[in-house]
């Protein structure tokens, strides 16, 4: 494998980063593809997709140009949706052989949703290489439906399931942004009370936000608690009332842009389970509380906690078996019990993975080196 001292020597590329819609297939697209950038300042970076306004924002703020295809999900559609979708992808194929002939791309790195599969079959029917992200403990189906065209498929997790095999798998746990990262870095404060970190998402996730609600009546070490809650947009107010009600210290808002310090000054985070937030925590040592989304596709959010739960490193609850007072009970135990909190984060460390995004890198230069 190449030197990684010798990074910034490398040669400039032309690489098409394809797929994203949701945060978690997103974020380690702009991951790789910041180290890309870092490694040779003259390689150009080209996000594709379908244009969703979290795309456009993530990706603005990042720096990274996006160009949009006309596509639509299949999965989970009616018979009509799902034919007006199927009828668009010959077009998004066409468009996305346009788009690499354009920008002479020497390699496309899918990173799953349904926008990464015109561009990934376009690349192949190119010739150009496919490498493809697979965050989840269970391949999504427009990778399912890749692998066979694929050079390499990178995963997060060393026992991902479905038909992932040797030689083309690579356990590179998922890529991680480098401001994540760098909370890894900040100053040790002051502890004088335990601190939570309650985020469902950049929606927000309501049954979480309602079980809290439930909870603040029944805390009895409130007094010793700390709670910084992302609630989403619809929520807010209502959750803000309801701490102010119960006279717990706490932070409320729609949304955190600096989730780094957010996570640094946690004790415990109470979250969803996607791939992104279970390797964020893992690669900063954070113990868990993880809630996985029920309608997740295959139910991968499950399968990705379990892993973490297996080891010792967090806890899960599935969400129809929340309640307000459980919940309460799990924060003032966990409130006096520092050294389990110290444990899991320990356990949780020692699954992280925080040089993904760099391994990756690495290996998509030797693949090129390979075969040219």
């Amino acid at each position: 494998m190449p030197d990684t001292e010798a990074n910034t020597a490398w040669r400039p590329l032309s690489i098409v980063v394809a797929g994203g819609g949701t945060g978690g297939h997103l974020f380690p697209g702009i991951a790789v593809a910041t180290v890309f950038v870092h490694r040779n300042d003259q390689s150009r970076i080209l996000f594709v997709g379908a244009g969703r306004p979290l795309e456009k924002a993530a990706l603005a703020r990042a720096g990274f140009v996006q160009r949009v295809i006309a596509i639509e999900g299949i999965k989970g559609r009616g018979i009509w949706p799902k034919m007006r979708a199927m009828l668009k992808i010959p077009g998004a194929v066409w468009h996305s052989l346009g788009i690499l002939g354009d920008t002479q791309a020497d390699l496309v790195v899918g990173l799953g949703g349904y926008s990464a599969g015109p561009v990934a079959l376009a690349a192949w029917l190119k010739g150009i290489p496919v490498v493809l992200c697979e965050q989840n403990s269970v391949p999504g189906m427009t990778n399912r439906m890749l692998i066979p065209l694929a050079k390499r498929i990178y995963v997060s997790f060393d026992d991902t399931k479905g038909t992932v095999g040797l030689p083309k798998k690579r356990f590179t746990g998922n890529p991680i942004r480098q401001e994540i990262l760098d909370a890894r870095s900040l100053p040790a404060g002051e502890k004088d009370r335990f601190s939570v970190l309650v985020v469902g998402g950049s929606q927000g996730a309501h049954a979480i936000n309602l079980a809290f609600m439930e909870a603040l009546p029944h805390l009895k070490r409130k007094d010793r608690m700390r709670i910084v809650h992302q609630t989403g947009e619809a929520d807010q107010d209502k959750v803000a009332a309801a701490y102010q009600a119960a006279d717990v210290d706490a932070e409320v808002k729609a949304f955190f842009h600096d989730m780094a310090s957010r996570y640094h000054a946690a004790d415990l985070v109470v979250c969803r389970a996607g791939a992104t937030t279970v390797a964020e925590l893992t690669a900063l040592g954070k113990a868990a509380l993880f809630i996985p989304f029920p309608f997740a596709t295959d139910n991968h959010q499950a399968h990705n906690a379990q892993r973490l739960v297996d080891q010792g490193a967090a806890m899960l609850v599935l969400e129809r078996d929340l309640s307000g007072p459980w919940l309460a009970g799990q924060l003032d135990a966990l409130a006096a019990a520092p050294q389990r909190l110290e444990e899991m984060a320990d356990h949780a460390r020692a699954l992280g993975k925080p040089n993904a995004a760099q391994a990756i890198a690495d290996d998509c230069y030797q693949l090129l080196d390979n075969t040219s």
